[in-house]
């Protein structure tokens, strides 16, 4: 658990430096993926901060993946949401809200009665029919980013939002079902694939759109859909007598997270003494607003 914590702590931090970093890059000229934009964002220090807490964040997640059950791993995962809103609150001096004060609170308590609730990680090894559905879903994700850019602005958003999501949990039922290097094996490949389209939907998402958003459907695709897979595919379960505890901390938890969706959003820019300032970003005027 204390690696699952470990990880949402370096995400929460990191997605304050990718999210600015994105913001900050030169825009490109389509509605969906800009996979140029990964460039762009690469050549900024905050950005490659952010994904080197992302690697530390992976090894501490693959570490409590391998130990506790997805539901777990995932829910705190989605807390990550909590550490940014905190981080934003004391280093980027954004000030929080009664409500999102209680949502951290409502996260924490969400991930108490997970740890209390939670057995060990189921060790079933998960069909063949699952390997090669994961990959599928890995490429699934990819054209999700494609539909997007065909999208109106809001709804883009969303789809971006959640098929990094999908990329993430993805992710999260690759680690637990790799047992040891065989190329032959479609897990690895949906393990590449889907954090890789993951990283670009979701830098895509920083940049266009409602950014809160995204983040929330971020949240959704890489919880509900990998808790699922392992309590029916792999044997997760919770301790005797103690299902109803965990299915209210991981709802309480998310729910938490979702409401602090917002801070997905980096903090807007200083305005410059004597130039004006466009005081509504684009992303967030209504349709229509010139």
């Amino acid at each position: 658990m204390i690696c699952a914590l470990a990880s949402s702590v370096c995400f929460g931090a990191a997605s304050v430096f990718q999210a600015m970093a994105a913001r900050a890059a030169e825009p490109g000229t389509g509605s969906g993926v800009d996979v140029a934009l990964m460039w762009r964002a690469l050549r900024q220090w905050r950005y490659l901060a952010g994904l080197g807490m992302d690697g530390l964040g992976f090894v501490l997640q693959i570490v409590a993946l391998r130990t506790l059950p997805i539901y777990v791993v995932g829910a705190a995962l989605a807390a990550s949401l909590a550490v940014t809103a905190v981080i934003a609150s004391r280093v980027l001096r954004v000030r929080l809200k009664r409500v999102e004060w209680v949502a951290v609170a409502v996260v924490c308590l969400g991930l108490a009665m997970l740890a209390l609730a939670s057995g060990k990680e189921g060790h079933q090894d998960g069909s063949e029919a699952l390997r090669w559905a994961l990959l599928a879903v890995s490429f699934g994700v990819l054209l999700l980013g494609v539909v997007a850019g065909r999208l109106p602005q809001r709804s883009r958003a969303l789809v971006l939002g959640l098929g990094a999501g999908f990329g993430f949990g993805v992710v999260e039922v690759a680690v637990r079902l790799i047992d040891g290097i065989d190329l032959t094996d479609p897990v690895w490949y949906a393990l590449l694939v889907g954090g890789g389209a993951a990283f670009l939907l979701l830098t895509s998402a920083l940049q266009r759109g409602s950014v809160t958003t995204a983040t929330a459907g971020a949240v959704l695709g890489e919880t509900i859909g990998p808790a699922i897979v392992g309590v029916v595919w792999l044997g997760d379960r919770t301790r005797e007598g103690f299902g109803w505890l965990a299915v209210t901390g991981f709802a309480i938890a998310v729910a938490g997270s979702l409401t602090l969706a917002r801070f997905g959003e980096p903090p807007a820019a200083e305005p410059v003494p004597g130039q004006g300032q466009d005081p509504e970003p684009a992303a967030e005027r209504h349709p229509g607003t010139p």
